[in-house]
């Protein structure tokens, strides 16, 4: 297996060197390729110049390192994800590289897939792809190609070999045998549920090719990375780092952490080049500057969705002008470091805040300590969902499958162990003699009620609290929102507390605000209400249940 890895991308990226490994690769291949991909044309610009004078070297050297990687026989690039943002000719550099694939292909009969995510993404895949046949002025691809536009699909007389461009459906999708595969805009594609097991099926489909490859190309998600996009992009990011090994090539143009993390500097044009690789041919910096000037005009829900799709910036929590405003500060309080074991460790009082729990719901729980040495509040999430949610919500079901194997959610049965399990952790709080008090959204919680009074947390003994929902939790809202500003309240950086955070939508009235959805049915918040829940009683500054350990120090 060759070494795939380029652990000092950053520093190369900054100055604008490649992003490819260094391979060793089978040089006349990389010749005969990059000469094919050179003389298509581009149909959509005047004069259909040819990719050789109109493409970028750095697509290029992925024309090269994929084509020119076989080793008696085995395609050692298996893989590719290309991730890079939009007007980078990424549509018809990926339509040139499939018909490079057909015309240099030798096996007899061999399919080729290009796979859209939409009917007009294909079709354009599509026009590309025979425009560049009609564009040859030899007229030598019009006598060995054979098009039929109504099934969109490209033959070679030759060798009988096809290129399908079809729009991705798992239906149309399943058990195909194919060469290669290009799938563009995996982002898109990953918000279907079954996205996972179609691209599974793919892989399944190339084995028995040793040639056989599959591409991504895709532009960062327009939304938090989920399903199938987020693990092939983590596979991507770990390989390239050295993390991992394995036969994807990644060329990720994302920029360099300290970058990537700071508004100030992602916002400046100067260093848009860096993950800009077709600047000054099918875009230009001075038009994205246009673009971001008027996306700013909108709120800032505009300048993220911009700058997910023209700089690959990763969105994590949403920035839209009604968001919760402690979300502006939720992804710089994150503490990895945080978790149930080191917080009861660390915390001299707890309060548990208890929401959701309908068959539609997450089931939120958050564990909220008092740091005994610095009074700082600690937080660690965790949910609880019905299997049924994933079905009756398929736009979240790849997300919350993502949650879940971040061991932040757990997907439960009928059997409904959800209480249990809360109640277990309730009762670890209450055994390490840390309990203050249970807050809880009092609509529809009579079973968790129940099950607390057995292990002798009770609204009597004031253990159990009821927490004014609505307008009565204006106080915790900004309480939590204050303490997340000045650094007094740290959290385990749950992917999925920063979710339900970014979907709070905070609605204002003439004298108070309450905290709801930013949008109906899919849109959780369960979490981030259990939050407030507990950060209720935590307010009232309850002494710990335990006196504090001194040690004494004898000078």
């Amino acid at each position: 297996m060759w070494n795939l890895s380029r652990p000092d991308w950053q520093d190369r990226i900054r100055t604008g060197q490649s992003l490819l490994p260094d391979l060793k690769l089978n040089q006349a291949d990389v010749r005969r390729a990059v000469s094919i991909f050179n003389k298509l044309r581009i149909p959509d610009v005047p004069g259909s110049p040819p990719f050789g004078e109109a493409a970028g070297d750095w697509f290029r050297e992925i024309v090269g390192a994929l084509f020119g990687s076989m080793v008696n026989g085995e395609r050692m690039v298996r893989e590719v994800l290309l991730l890079v943002p939009k007007k980078n000719s990424k549509t018809t550099n990926g339509a040139g590289l499939m018909m490079t694939a057909l015309v240099d292909n030798q096996r007899p009969r061999a399919e080729f897939l290009l796979i859209g995510p939409t009917k007009d993404v294909a079709d354009l895949a599509f026009s590309q792809a025979t425009g560049m046949i009609e564009a040859d002025p030899e007229g030598f691809l019009q006598k060995r190609m054979h098009i039929q536009e109504h099934i969109k699909t490209i033959t070679d007389r030759r060798t009988k070999a096809k290129l399908k461009i079809k729009t991705f459906d798992s239906s149309v999708l399943t058990g195909v045998k194919p060469v290669g595969v290009l799938v563009d805009e995996l982002h898109e594609i990953a918000k279907s549920p079954s996205a996972t097991n179609v691209i599974r099926q793919i892989r399944g489909g190339l084995l028995p090719n040793p040639e056989g490859f599959l591409v991504f190309i895709t532009t960062q998600s327009d939304g938090r990375p989920q399903g199938a996009f987020r693990a092939e992009l983590m596979k991507a990011r770990q390989i390239r780092d050295g993390r991992a090994t394995g036969s994807m090539l990644p060329v990720l143009y994302e920029f360099p952490d300290d970058i990537a993390v700071d508004p100030a500097r992602w916002q400046d044009p100067s260093n848009w080049p860096m993950v800009t690789p077709n600047a000054g041919r099918s875009i230009q910096i001075e038009r994205l500057l246009q673009e971001f000037e008027a996306s700013k005009l909108g709120d800032p829900g505009e300048v993220a969705g911009w700058a997910s799709q023209h700089l690959n910036i990763e969105i994590g929590l949403g920035l839209k002008t009604d968001r919760w405003p402690g979300a502006e500060f939720w992804a710089r309080r994150a503490d990895p470091s945080i978790t149930l074991e080191s917080l009861l460790d660390r915390c001299e009082v707890v309060c548990v805040g208890i929401d959701g729990g309908g068959l539609d719901d997450l089931f939120g729980l958050n564990v909220l300590g008092r740091e005994k040495a610095t009074r700082h509040w600690l937080a660690w999430s965790h949910a609880w969902c019905h299997a049924g949610v994933l079905e009756r919500r398929k736009s979240i079901a790849a997300k919350l499958r993502d949650f879940e194997a971040a061991g932040e959610l757990t997907i439960v049965d009928d059997e409904l162990k959800d209480v249990a399990e809360i109640v277990a952790i309730v009762s670890q709080v209450k055994d390490a003699g840390l309990l203050a008090c249970v807050g809880v959204d009092p609509a529809g919680l009579g079973e968790f009620i129940e099950a607390l009074a057995e292990i002798g947390v009770t609204q009597e003994d004031k253990l159990v609290v009821g927490v004014p929902q609505g307008y009565g939790m204006m106080n915790a809202i900004k309480t939590a929102e204050r303490k997340l500003a000045n650094g007094t309240l740290r959290h385990s950086g749950s992917g999925l507390m920063a979710w339900a955070v970014s979907n709070l939508k905070i609605e204002p009235t003439a004298t108070a605000i309450r905290a709801t959805k930013q949008n109906a049915g899919d849109a959780k918040i369960d979490p981030a209400m259990a939050l407030f829940d507990a950060v209720v009683p935590m307010s009232l500054n309850p002494e710990p249940a335990r006196a504090p350990e001194y040690q004494l120090i004898f000078v």
